[in-house]
C-alpha cells in the first residue's frame, strides 16, 4: 500500500500585529486551510467550521509536507486542538530543512520559481486582505496553489536530489536534499 502523503498549508484571519506580535500566532485564525492528499488523490479545502476535519486528516498522514508549517501553521492550529500537532504527526516541513543545511531560510517563492518556473500567486498579506473583503474563493484558489507549490517542490526535490535557488546577489546555488 502506497503512504499517504499531506501536503498542507493554512491562510490566517489576522496579520502578527493584528493578533499582538509573532508569539500569538494562535490569535491568528485560520481563514483557510487546504491539503492535498496522495492517498486519496484530491485537494480539500477546510473553513474554519471544518478545522476539526482538517486536524484529523493531517493526524491520518503518513507524512504530512509543509512548507514553515511547524513554526507557524501548526502554531495557528493550536488554538483548535490540545494535540501538540509538530509531535503527533510525522512532518516535513520543507523550509526547515532546507535551513538546516544552508544555515538561513529561502521562501517557497524563491524554490519554484527557481526550480519550476513558476512563482507564488501572491503573499499571506494578500489573504488576510481578502479576508476582510470577505473574497474567500480568491483565499481558497492562493492557499491551494501554494499547496502544489510545495508539493511539486518536494517532488523535484525527491526526483534530482537537489533544489536550485538564486542568493542574495542573484547567483545560483543548489543545496542537496534527501527527501525519500
Amino acid at each position: 500500500m502506497a503512504r499517504n502523503i499531506v501536503y498542507f498549508d493554512l491562510e490566517t484571519k489576522r496579520t502578527a500585529n493584528d493578533a499582538g506580535g509573532w508569539d500569538k500566532k494562535r490569535e491568528m485564525g485560520m481563514s483557510i486551510g487546504v491539503t492535498y492528499s496522495t492517498g486519496l488523490g484530491e485537494y480539500r479545502i477546510y473553513a474554519e467550521k471544518d478545522v476539526q476535519e482538517l486536524i484529523e486528516q493531517l493526524n491520518k498522514a503518513d507524512l504530512v509536507v509543509g512548507f514553515n508549517v511547524i513554526s507557524f501553521d501548526y502554531e495557528v492550529l493550536g488554538a483548535y486542538t490540545v494535540m501538540d500537532l509538530a509531535h503527533s504527526t510525522r512532518t516535513l516541513d520543507l523550509m526547515v530543512d532546507i535551513e538546516k543545511i544552508i544555515g538561513h531560510r529561502l521562501k517557497l517563492d524563491v524554490l519554484a520559481t527557481s526550480n519550476l518556473g513558476v512563482g507564488k500567486t501572491g503573499d499571506g498579506l494578500d489573504a488576510i486582505r481578502w479576508w476582510r473583503e470577505g473574497r474567500i474563493m480568491d483565499i481558497a484558489e492562493y492557499c491551494c496553489f501554494d499547496v502544489k507549490c510545495t508539493k511539486m517542490v518536494h517532488e523535484h526535490g525527491m526526483t534530482h536530489k537537489e533544489l536550485q535557488y538564486l542568493d542574495k546577489f542573484q547567483t545560483r546555488r543548489s543545496v542537496q536534499v534527501n527527501w525519500t
